[in-house]
């Protein structure tokens, strides 16, 4: 196997399962139900973020894979976004146990055994949405527009940029301490690798521009501790140590490299 078949296939396995697909379905319609036989001013609902991105990693490479899902209400503009997560609060108190809610400003976190789901309350005013924005008001999102940007990036360039930021979570959390901010590391690679074919072939060479990027810019790209762009410089290394075997015919040690940097499922 050669390491760009390897992470090519990794990176295809870094989605939900179809066991997986079947469970969260089966939620976010008893979800849905729920939600608008409890509220009587609520305007819509939705699933948003990696999720509906297809972005989103299994369990399996992340136990706090989670679904983002906006609950608009009507009106809610003359409230501040605490009153409104009370609301949430209350409604998964009365539909869930205890034990599976608690509040992660500005969200409010339900979990359930094979996933997570973070309510976020919103309304909408002139077509845009406006969610909690952390400090006790609101702020502007436009959860679609994103999606449309990432999509076109992936279909620009073979079908390899979803299949790249799934590898890059994937290292993110197993070997970065989680370092890099995953929607703003979205939008990064989604902005870096936007033009069709953007000259590279394979896996390797989406890799390596993004990690460059990010180390030569880690300020940023949402790190945390100047640690990441030591983290961030180290897989670079280890992924010219695999090429470099690989291309002296020392294919152990390249999937060794390799797999160093982006460790199997």
């Amino acid at each position: 196997m050669t390491i760009n078949t390897y992470l090519e296939e990794l990176g295809s396995s870094l989605v939900l399962s179809e066991n997986e697909k079947s469970n969260v379905a089966t939620s976010i319609t008893t979800l849905e139900s729920r939600l608008n036989s409890y509220f009587d001013n609520l305007a819509e609902d939705f699933a948003f973020g990696s999720y509906t991105r297809r972005t989103i990693l299994p369990r399996s490479a992340d136990e706090q894979s989670d679904i983002d899902y906006m609950v608009v209400f009507n009106g809610g503009e003359k409230y501040a976004p605490q009153t409104c997560l009370n609301w949430l609060k209350g409604f998964a108190e009365y539909h869930y146990r205890a034990s599976e809610i608690h509040q992660s400003s500005p969200t409010m976190v339900l979990e359930l055994n094979h996933i997570k789901f973070e309510l976020v309350p919103a309304y909408t005013e002139y077509e845009a949405y406006y969610i909690p924005d952390g400090r006790g008001g609101w702020m502007f999102t436009s959860p679609n527009n994103f999606n449309k940007k990432l999509t076109e990036a992936n279909n620009n360039n073979g079908y390899k940029v979803k299949p790249t930021i799934r590898l890059i979570k994937h290292w993110n959390i197993a070997k970065n301490n989680r370092d890099l901010a995953s929607f703003k590391m979205e939008q990064k690679i989604a902005d870096l690798l936007y033009c069709p074919q953007c000259g590279y072939s394979n896996y390797v060479d989406y890799l390596l521009k993004t990690l460059k990027e990010f180390y030569g810019c880690f300020y940023l790209y949402g790190y945390t501790t100047s640690g990441g762009a030591t983290r961030t410089n180290n897989a670079i290394s280890r992924i010219h140590d695999a090429v470099w075997y690989e291309n002296h015919n020392q294919q152990d040690r390249a999937m060794y490299c390799i797999k160093s940097v982006f460790p199997e499922l």
